[in-house]
């Protein structure tokens, strides 16, 4: 197999899909490797590096796609790489497309197949490729959030964790999957009184186990409302496997905080889970709606390439490994989940929960 690693394109994106060790493996394992040129210096790999371990770099990214019948990235294909994706690739990257109909239609009128990271499944519904990355999210969401709280940054003037004589923050969370989980746990360590939302017994059970400052509710609305009233800082974490995010927090609920506090949506990739909530960028991270910071940026782990790079090349790659075998790797029930498009066609395998069409409203 002809594997092409193009630069990303997305505002402020550093992370490329594959480290050098990685790729050299590929190599090792018969297959034809291309990487874009410089693709890997924002994630501190240079080509060297690359070229060491018999990786080939091409010149530009009209070469790379040409070269390339298996195509891995890490965000979703943008107008740049619209350009070069043809119906004979195979794209294999984060693509979140319940929010993104315009690139639904594009990638069917190509008529490639794509498979998307966030919606491989294993049969315990564990989603083995988003896990990484949704662990870095949660953990930027607070940092950046506790930032976002400094009254330089037009936020209320409070530190999180407070000290003898103040009060702690409040923090609160809505889900405790990977993403909502490592927010929870990292603001409580910082000394935050923390409330997680959720609807799953055993994940409330395992947020309460990590501290007397954390506690773990069902999100009923009144107590909802009444949570966010209180907030300095809330973080949306909700995921629904190949849906749009639900909407948790109504701009009602947010005229109700004080203003200089800050809400972080990590589920903005899916639409987001606050009514206001909106995609931004690196370059222009933050907007204010009722007198609360709202961060939504896209890539939240791109701001820290080498670590994500690292960690989502490490749970890519087996599966990187299946595709590139070639054979019916359709039959794969984890992977026949993360068929997104299939030869231009909307997938309408039965473990798929979308409609047959694409909701383009």
């Amino acid at each position: 197999m002809r594997i092409g690693v193009p630069k990303e394109t997305k505002t402020l994106e550093g992370r490329v899909a594959l480290v050098p060790a990685a790729a050299g493996d590929l190599v090792k394992r018969g297959h034809e490797v291309w990487l874009e040129k410089d693709a890997g210096i924002k994630s501190g790999f240079a080509d060297a590096a690359y070229a060491a371990l018999g990786v080939n770099i091409a010149p530009d990214a009209a070469a790379l796609y040409e070269k390339s019948q298996m195509i891995v990235k890490v965000k979703e294909p943008i107008a740049g790489d619209l350009e070069h994706l043809r119906a004979d690739h195979l794209l294999f990257c984060y693509l979140h497309l319940a929010a993104e109909p315009a690139l639904t239609r594009r990638l069917l009128d190509i008529g490639l197949t794509a498979v998307a990271f966030e919606t491989v499944e294993l049969p315990n519904g564990d989603l083995p490729l988003l896990a990484p990355m949704s662990i870095v999210a949660g953990r930027i969401g607070v940092q950046v959030g506790t930032r976002l709280l400094h009254q330089p940054e037009g936020g209320k003037g409070k530190l999180l964790g407070g000290l003898p004589s103040t009060e702690r923050g409040r923090v609160v969370v809505f889900g405790a999957g990977k993403a909502g989980g490592a927010s929870a746990a990292l603001a409580a360590a910082g000394g935050a009184n923390v409330t997680v939302f959720e609807m799953r017994q055993d994940r409330m059970d395992e947020m309460m186990r990590l501290g007397n400052n954390v506690t773990a509710l069902y999100p009923y609305h009144d107590v909802v409302a009444r949570e966010i009233a209180a907030a300095d800082l809330v973080i949306g974490a909700v995921l629904v496997t190949g849906a749009r995010a639900p909407k948790v927090v109504t701009r009602d609920m947010l005229k109700a905080m004080e203003p200089g506090s800050v809400l972080v949506d990590i589920a903005i990739d899916q639409g987001g889970c606050f009514e206001t909530s909106r995609p931004t960028s690196w370059k222009e991270p933050t907007y204010v709606e009722e007198g609360v910071t709202h961060f939504c940026v896209t890539n939240m782990p791109g701001a820290v390439p080498q670590t994500s790079s690292q960690a989502i090349c490490a749970a890519i790659l087996p599966w990187v490994n299946r595709l590139a075998a070639g054979g019916d790797w359709a039959a794969d029930p984890a992977l026949a989940r993360g068929i997104n498009v299939a030869g231009g066609s909307w997938c309408t395998r039965p473990c798929w929960t979308w409609p047959s069409e694409p909701q383009c409203d």
